[in-house]
């Protein structure tokens, strides 16, 4: 009781002033806001001050498509099955036999309900998993401001199976500065129940990088994808004109899907090790004027 009475207190905070103390319970110190050199610092500081009005319709999962489409094509884009305000209104007689539900203003699985066969599909827990999400507002938690005034939706997407090569549906994450690939990581074992995630972080060329931020490296090394000159041009196209963006794709052997677009990396709250990483990827960073 008392600790969430703290959190709420806590979450009264000026966004400077919260994020400054959610960098040192992390880091062990306060972040440089007047001259920040680490990928950690940057994302902070963009955070306060780069105010791109553009940025909440790209968070937004179901607004984002058409965004997508415009610069890289329909066929790049998960079909959309219905869009609802609430758990509660979805038309589950109108969605086909598999599909996959999300919250549109949330960042990662938190929202995220796969169905694979209606006959045993539990509606109730998936409604209650939903409304969860829906109650999470990530700008209070991460002062992410561009989920701030996403409108929280649920939307029904068409369920896309793994990859055949792979067996997996492996998520490749870019890292992109205004337009250039500098790097990413190959999220991998998200389809198997047993294990824990794994993140293995490449290069621009695919070189397996000695770094590790969160998750362990796969047990045998994620294989360069059949479309990852494909995907670094996406990627490219749709980063264009912003200071630093993740761009997630799916990989499905013959085609290529768009994920999703996240702009705080972890929120910049998640230690690189070793610590010369942050360093490393900050350095690509070129901060913009400050908008706020």
């Amino acid at each position: 009781m008392v600790r969430s009475v703290l959190i709420d207190l806590l979450r009264l905070l000026p966004d400077k002033t919260y994020l400054s103390l959610k960098f040192y319970q992390e880091f062990g110190r306060f972040p440089n806001w007047k001259n920040p050199h680490t990928y950690s610092e940057k994302l902070q500081w963009l955070k306060l001050y780069d105010r791109n009005p553009d940025y909440t319709r790209m968070v937004d999962k179901h607004a984002v498509k058409k965004f997508v489409a415009d610069i890289i094509g329909e066929e790049y884009v998960i079909p959309t099955l219905g869009v609802w305000d609430t758990p509660e209104e979805i038309e589950w007689d109108k969605l086909p036999n598999q599909f996959v539900l999300k919250t549109t203003h949330g960042g990662g699985n938190t929202g995220v309900v796969i169905c694979k066969d209606k006959s045993t599909f539990d509606r109730k827990k998936a409604i209650e998993k939903l409304n969860d999400s829906i109650d999470t507002d990530l700008y209070k938690v991460w002062r992410e401001w561009p989920y701030k005034d996403v409108p929280k939706r649920v939307i029904a997407e068409k369920y896309i199976e793994p990859n055949p090569e792979t067996n997996d549906l492996s998520d490749y994450k870019f890292f992109c500065f205004n337009g250039e690939v500098k790097g990413l990581f190959v999220a991998t074992e998200r389809q198997n129940p047993n294990e824990e995630v794994k993140f293995d972080f490449f290069d621009e060329n695919y070189k397996h990088l000695p770094l590790r931020q969160g998750h362990d490296h796969a047990k045998v090394t994620p294989p360069k994808p059949r479309n990852f000159e494909l995907m670094k041009s996406l990627s490219a196209k749709l980063s264009k004109g912003f200071p630093h963006v993740r761009i997630d794709l799916y990989d499905l052997g013959d085609k290529v899907l768009f994920g999703e677009i996240t702009f705080f990396h972890f929120s910049g709250l998640v230690r690189f090790e070793p610590e010369y990483w942050d360093k490393h990827f900050g350095d690509m960073i070129t901060l913009p004027s400050k908008q706020k």
